[in-house]
C-alpha cells in the first residue's frame, strides 16, 4: 500500500512536502557568488574538524609504525639496526 493511501485509510490528511526544503534566507557572501554565510560558517566547522581528525590518524599511524609493528615484529626501525 503507497504512503498516499495508508495515510488516507487512516484518515490523516495528505503529507506536507514543502516542509522538508527549508530556503537558507542568509546574506549571500557576494551578491553574484551562489555561497551564502550560513554555508561560509558551516564549511568553516566542517575545515576544523576535517582537521583534528587528520591530526588524530597522523598521530595514530606514528603510533603504529614506531611502536606497534615493530613490537608486532611487522619491520624493523631503522635507527635500532
Amino acid at each position: 500500500m503507497g504512503e498516499a493511501k495508508r495515510r488516507k485509510s487512516l484518515g490523516l490528511s495528505p503529507r506536507d512536502v514543502s516542509k522538508k526544503k527549508e530556503i537558507d534566507d542568509s546574506p549571500r557572501i557576494i551578491s553574484w557568488l551562489p555561497f551564502t554565510e550560513n554555508q561560509k560558517d558551516n564549511f568553516i566547522k566542517l575545515s576544523i574538524r576535517a582537521g583534528w581528525f587528520g591530526i588524530a590518524l597522523l598521530i595514530f599511524l606514528w603510533i603504529v609504525v614506531r611502536f606497534i609493528g615493530p613490537a608486532a615484529g611487522w619491520w624493523t626501525p631503522a635507527d635500532s639496526i
